[in-house]
């Protein structure tokens, strides 16, 4: 299915509540989502490990985690083929060597598939001696001709890391498990990564509660200059890509940005 491109996006954000441990649960909760998002959505984000929720018992993770191709990345893309539409989220991921990572995904409704491993792990928590930190840059994906990047969570409060250089993308998607504790660092962050990278950037967040904070009323979306892009009582924003483009002729900042590499 090869879809056409467009110059209005519209991405949603889709809090479920995640239940620890019940994956069945939270695939038939995220399917239940999908479903009633699809109908006006081009890309539909779930919150960061959606599947199985988060512990800092490593040995709990290691039992939920699961390969790129197991259940949760199938169910995804049967998700992604009977709607029409993108999906993005994270999962707990387990290679062949053992090795664990919370790994985004953006699945296409052909059913293709790209990853990218959390590169910044919580470290006010065991996130580090559970998971392995990514050791790829952000990827960009080319959907409906749009240049789509994802990061994860931790991820949005280092600038560098999400630097849009040359504006690579248009759009960013951030899956998200963050408290409502921390809910004014997230919101500004968020506005700070739109504004300076001149980029709309989707928050999907948990909702409900576990044994680290609520997260009723977490996601949010802005657009390329850092104003709110959630309608109220909604979780769906429209996005065009000729107004981010105009803009950034208009104030081209990316050109006056510093020259820098990050080690990896």
């Amino acid at each position: 299915m090869r879809m056409k491109p467009t110059e209005i996006l519209k991405v949603s954000a889709a809090p479920i509540n995640i239940i620890p441990g019940h994956s069945e649960q939270n695939l038939a909760a995220a399917g239940d989502a999908v479903a009633a998002l699809s109908p006006t959505s081009d890309i539909i984000v779930l919150p960061e490990l959606f599947s199985t929720g988060y512990t800092n018992d490593g040995d709990t993770m290691r039992s939920m985690a699961e390969p790129a191709d197991g259940a949760t990345m199938e169910a995804v893309k049967a998700m992604a083929c009977g709607s029409g539409c993108a999906i993005a989220g994270s999962f707990a991921a387990i290679e062949r060597d053992g090795r664990m990572f919370n790994r985004a995904f953006f699945v296409t409704p052909d059913r293709q598939a790209v990853f990218y491993d959390k590169r910044h792990l919580f470290s006010m928590s065991n996130e580090a001696a559970v998971f392995g930190s990514g050791s790829a840059h952000i990827p960009v994906i080319n959907h409906r001709g749009w240049n789509i990047a994802m990061s994860v969570c931790y991820d949005l409060r280092f600038p560098a890391w999400m630097r849009n250089r040359s504006y690579a993308y248009d759009l960013m998607l951030l899956p998200a498990n963050w408290p409502q504790a921390r809910v004014y660092a997230l919101e500004h962050l968020l506005i700070a990564r739109a504004i300076e990278n001149q980029a709309p950037i989707v928050c999907a967040n948990r909702s409900g509660s576990d044994a680290y904070g609520c997260y009723d009323d977490c996601s949010f979306a802005f657009d390329h200059m850092g104003r709110p892009a959630f309608a109220p009582g909604s979780t769906t924003a429209s996005f065009d890509l000729n107004a981010i483009r105009l803009a950034r002729s208009r104030f081209p900042a990316a050109c006056d940005a510093d020259e820098y590499a990050i080690s990896l």
